[in-house]
């Protein structure tokens, strides 16, 4: 009904079974006889027109026949018929769409039978395509156009448009836009809006086909006097027209000729209000303006953020990025309305003032106006000093709910908290100021002390962070005077308007610390004025108080150093390089492209760039009072001088392939900033589960893919469950069920642990968001056709079975059938077998993710305490998901009984979390040659179905990174001089972990960022080395060529070819004179040879055994198989 009454559409068919006739309104009479009475609508002939349109293309509808078993009587005229008329219905939806929306709907019932055999549903398709197309197309038919408003040219939303002689109107769309049903014939059509002189168009003709187009523009009743032209006419000039250098900027900001507009919408916003302001300016300024939501508060109220630049939604390399927040505590009201005057003030004078277009060229600068909306509904205007409002919905003070340095904060991070981190996480800010209201004064690091009492508590950039204090207390003359509140503070003072935080008083938990220790955000807390919530009618005077600081405090951005880390070998930005400033402990680092910004106050420094495999370099840099000094560093990779000449260093080639070039540049795109988010955006389909689906709905789900999508999919089982349940596995892949040894594979897997089912359903959300975008999605489709995509999305279906939604923490359904955690004992089950025997010891795959539940974290392997190895890779994969996850890279999963559990990036080794032995994750690793990470979904175990959307939401872009992440790596191939694949050599990596080249001499493994070494080993020819280095946005490759071994046993080849021919030689002979003496002694020995007879069954059968337990020799004792009962005895003898 609500998707009926949002208005957006025109015409519908309702498809049923029973009858073969098209059915029209009205479908009940005010009598309510049970049949034979015609009920009319108001637009009967339009509805028979509708109706006809079906019947007479459908080839036994038409006839007015339908010859229903039963019913063998029945007609129907032209094979339609008023609802009302054939039989009465009450509340049916074809009457509800009429009435109460602008849609005209018809009931089409399509055959006889209702559930026919699936060998008729061809035929049904013949008999209804025509028809189904031909309804489509009176979507067109009748009158459309727009309704404006004369003046202003604005559509007018919500205009009624009123059709002489038929007593139903329809009303115009958000952009005043609307369309009219009608027949062909001439009308008189009205266009009516509340406050405006409505508009009658008469004789209008309106003929077979395509609707006739009829604009309507509408005088207002009254003109408004404050609308003025002449500033109308300057906010609606195209941006591009001005574009002044900083040079001219500063001349023109220092002379009296231009005068930038003023804002004029000074009142207090509620939250309703202040959408409506938000998204007006993000629609009249587009080429400046992105709006966006950062999440939810408590009450669900959205936390806008309005980006202002000259290229919305996209970082630009070199551009420092700059926020203001206000109103975290919801009852400090002038900030809140001071950021959305500078949102006008900005898009009004972008490309007519020089200051303000100069800012918005150079600033990524993003404006949150309310941090705390939830609390300023609650909040009174005229508040001075009190505190209803402050907190937010859940009665937790914002600003004591970050993680702290020196106290452990116990309240739980609240969801505002929680989205301001991930936000500030996903950004590089460099400089914010956070605005509250009670005093007046520039407060600024730390915020609190070790000993938790008022003193002045001195971060490492102390001068910075005064200076930037000053340049916004200075333009504010009250502020600068340090005397704000006499009459509520006498006492107080402050030396020109700035203070140290925690001298004026302790602050535990404040935001403006947490930006400083854990982003490269330097954040200032500014206080506007004594009074919290001021009367509307003072706003005025806030600005002009305020503007001028506003402006230069975001000018501040641009002091320092600013540059690049670049590769030296590629000139490839370098990422999470680190910038140090000599005597200062406080490094910062680079973003994608290697570009990063360092605030610092005028002096000479020594400066430091230095990054993992590559050697440091300092630069002594004199940074002076006015602007930003670019210092770029170029690093050269560690080793290469003193390797050169011995081990070749290698990287991603250049390739004369288009097709090559082309998907590496995916990679790259897909890796950088927003990259997979445009991905999503660009997507089709919305595939977020609602329900959970248990083992016979899983199953029908994924044979539905399978029959939807067979050029990409195969669905195979690998084996069953104690229970006999399918233990699924569906590959998504442009060539499904063929060997492509050269493209790395990932593998999928949820539902080890039964009663932790979220990662099932991502994962049948994950494969069909692939299939439907294939072909559709360019991002998509290559990644699928580079891929083979394994996906398991239920390992345990006995356990889920009986596991019970909304059950958190309860263990009912964790294991198999048989009461075994298969997580703990991985070789020995028939589910873990299944995998195990056909994924695993395959030994094919570049990276596994497994699913499941009871914490928001990643851990890597090993779980086994006594396992150590390849740690920082692994790692890294863990972080990878982790950091595309909006809460999970902050560390503070905040599930119940752990609120206070802190993990660093969200990711831990598992053994430092539970330590167990027999894991999924530790095999994979250790005889799957397969780095495997393990995803906790959610706190808990089994959330209901209607948090499932969400959850989809915060593990999709995860998902996606892992299948960006799997290209990455190392890719290689090693062959012989000759140009013969080496297929089985050992690739040793950084001289412990081991794979082996696949079919045609691949192989490929997944490594950190940085340089590494890689062996390559064969037998019968030379070890190589070789150096490559890995980047973070690119794979790289290397093509490996063996030279023949010439010494065997550490001799020359030609001697020990020599002294094995003349052994050989020796031996034959040797053997011939043996083989004569046995001859003549043969017929003595029959009795012993059929005695040896009489044992061969028993040597056979040792034999056997020896063989079957080949591949179980292989296993550590940790995840060999000591269970000998009956049944999985005759289990393991089927498979």
């Amino acid at each position: 009904m609500s998707c009926i009454s949002n208005g957006l559409f025109l015409l519908s068919g309702n498809l049923h079974g029973g009858s073969v006739v098209a059915s029209y309104p009205y479908d009940d009479s005010p009598t309510h006889k049970p049949t034979g009475v015609y009920s009319k609508s108001a637009d009967d002939e339009v509805f028979r027109y509708l109706a006809k349109a079906y019947a007479s293309h459908h080839p036994i509808m038409r006839t007015g026949r339908p010859n229903c078993p039963g019913e063998e009587r029945e007609t129907f005229q032209d094979g339609i018929t008023n609802g009302a008329q054939w039989y009465d219905v009450e509340g049916g939806m074809q009457d509800y769409n009429y009435v109460w929306a602008n849609c005209f709907e018809i009931t089409l019932e399509l055959s006889c039978c209702k559930y026919p055999p699936t060998s008729e549903l061809q035929q049904e398709w013949e008999n209804n395509r025509d028809s189904l197309l031909a309804f489509i197309e009176q979507v067109h038919i009748g009158v459309k156009g727009f309704v404006r408003d004369a003046v202003t040219g604005a559509g007018l939303e919500n205009a009624t448009i009123v059709v002489a002689g038929i007593a139903h109107n329809i009303t115009a769309g958000r952009f005043g836009d609307y369309h009219r049903l009608l027949v062909p014939g001439t009308y008189n059509v009205t266009a009516v809006v509340m406050g405006y002189t409505p508009v009658t168009r008469e004789n209008i003709e309106v003929k077979e086909g395509a609707a006739t187009e009829v604009d309507f523009s509408l005088q207002p009743t009254v003109i408004l006097s404050s609308f003025n032209v002449t500033q109308f006419t300057a906010t609606s000039a195209p941006a591009s027209t001005i574009t002044p250098t900083p040079a001219q900027a500063e001349v023109s900001s220092t002379t009296s000729l231009h005068q930038p507009i003023q804002p004029m919408d000074f009142r207090h916003h509620h939250f309703s209000d202040m959408e409506i302001f938000l998204r007006r300016y993000a629609n009249e300024y587009p080429r400046i303006t992105h709006l966006y939501s950062v999440g939810k508060s408590v009450e669900l109220r959205e936390l806008y953020v309005m980006e202002i630049s000259d290229n919305p939604g996209v970082h630009e390399a070199g551009e420092p990025e700059f926020k203001y927040i206000g109103n975290m505590h919801g009852n400090e009201v002038v900030g809140r309305e001071l950021l959305l005057n500078l949102i006008e003030y900005l898009c009004k004078n972008f490309g007519t003032d020089p200051e303000v277009t100069d800012l918005v060229q150079s600033t990524r600068i993003h404006i949150m106006p309310s941090m705390n909306p939830d609390g300023y509904e609650k909040s009174q205007e005229g508040d001075r000093g009190g505190t209803v409002g402050r907190n937010n919905s859940n009665n937790y003070d914002l600003n004591r709910n970050f993680p702290d340095q020196f106290v452990h904060v116990t309240d739980p991070l609240q969801p505002e908290t929680l989205a301001v981190m991930t936000w500030l996480k996903t950004h590089p800010f460099v400089l914010s100021a956070n605005l509250h209201g009670g005093s007046l004064v520039v407060n600024y690091p730390f915020d609190d002390d070790e000993q938790g009492v008022a003193i002045y508590s001195k971060s490492p950039d102390d001068a910075v962070f005064q200076q930037l204090a000053l340049s916004y207390s200075k333009e504010n003359t009250k502020m600068y005077q340090g005397s704000p509140c006499k009459d509520m503070y006498p006492t107080e003072y402050f030396p020109h308007g700035i203070t140290n935080g925690a001298q004026w008083y302790n602050v535990p938990g404040g935001m403006q610390d947490w930006n400083y220790l854990h982003t490269n955000c330097f954040e200032v807390t500014i206080e506007l004025g004594c009074v919290k919530y001021p009367k509307a009618e003072e706003l005025p005077r806030y600005w002009e108080q305020n503007r001028r600081s506003l402006l230069q405090f975001m000018k501040q951005v641009h002091r320092g150093v600013w540059g690049f880390v670049l590769d030296a070998m590629d000139g490839r930005g370098i990422l999470n390089a680190t910038i140090s400033v000599a005597d200062i402990n406080h490094p910062v680092t680079t973003y994608k492209d290697g570009d990063y910004w360092r605030l610092l106050v005028p002096g000479t420094y020594k400066i430091t760039a230095s990054a993992r495999g590559y050697d440091p370099v300092t630069k002594t840099v004199e940074v002076g009072s006015r602007g930003g000094v670019q210092v770029n560093f170029t690093l050269s990779r560690t080793d290469i001088k003193v390797e050169e000449g011995k081990v070749p260093v290698l990287n991603t080639p250049d390739t004369s392939d288009p097709s090559e070039k082309e998907f590496e540049t995916l990679i790259k795109d897909l890796s950088a900033e927003n990259g997979l988010e445009r991905l999503l955006l660009s997507s089709s389909g919305n595939v977020a589960p609602y329900r959970y689906r248990f083992y016979k709905d899983l199953s029908e789900f994924l044979r539905g893919l399978y029959l939807n999508y067979p050029h990409i999919t195969n669905l195979t089982s690998l084996g069953q469950s104690v229970e006999f349940r399918q233990i699924w596995s569906l590959e998504i892949s442009n060539k499904p069920n063929q060997s492509e040894p050269e493209e790395p594979k990932i593998r999928f897997v949820a539902g080890i642990h039964g009663n932790a089912p979220v990662g099932t359903e991502l994962l049948l959300s994950l494969a069909e968001f692939l299939c439907m975008n294939y072909k559709k999605n360019a991002a998509v489709t290559k990644l699928i056709d580079r891929t083979r995509i394994v996906i398991v999305p239920s390992l345990n279906p006995d356990g889920h079975e009986i596991a019970q939604e909304r059950d958190c923490t309860s263990k009912i359904g964790q294991t198999n059938a048989r009461g075994k955690d298969l997580d703990t004992d991985f070789t020995s089950k028939p589910e873990t077998k299944a995998i195990m025997e056909n994924l695993i010891l395959n030994k094919d795959f570049s990276l596994s993710v497994a699913l499941d539940g009871g914490s928001l974290l990643v851990t890597y392997p090993y779980d086994n305490p006594s396992l150590t190895e390849n740690k920082e890779t692994l790692k890294h994969l863990a972080s990878v998901y982790a950091n595309n996850h909006p809460l999970m890279h902050l560390g503070q999963p905040g599930c119940p009984n752990k609120s206070d559990e802190n993990i660093p990036g969200g990711v831990i080794r598992g053994s430092e979390w539970h330590s167990h032995v027999g894991s999924m994750k530790d095999f994979s690793v250790m005889f799957g040659h397969c780095p495997e990470i393990t995803v906790y979904t959610s706190c808990c175990y089994f959330p209901s179905a209607g948090q499932l959307p969400g959850l989809w939401a915060e593990h999709r872009k995860s998902l996606l990174s892992m299948l960006v992440e799997v290209q990455k790596g190392v890719h290689g191939f090693v062959q012989d001089k000759s140009g013969k694949a080496i297929s089985k050599a050992i690739i040793v990596l950084n001289e412990g972990l081991r794979v082996f080249t696949k079919e045609g001499g691949y192989f490929h493994v997944l490594l950190a960022p940085g340089l590494h070494t890689i062996s390559a080993v064969a037998e019968g020819y030379q070890q190589k080395h070789v150096k490559v280095f890995v980047h973070h946005d690119a794979p790289s490759s290397v093509f490996i060529v063996f030279d023949t071994e010439n010494r065997i046993f550490g001799l020359p080849r030609e001697l020990v070819v020599t002294v094995a021919g003349a052994s050989m030689s020796a031996l034959v002979l040797t053997a011939c004179i043996i083989w004569c003496v046995c001859s003549i002694k043969s017929n003595r020995h029959k009795d012993g040879f059929h005695r040896l007879r009489q044992h061969h069954d028993d040597y056979e059968d040792e034999i056997r055994m020896m063989s079957t337990g080949s591949k179980k020799s292989l296993l550590s004792h940790e995840f060999q198989d000591e269970t000998d009962t009956e049944e999985e005895t005759l289990y393991s003898s089927k498979h």
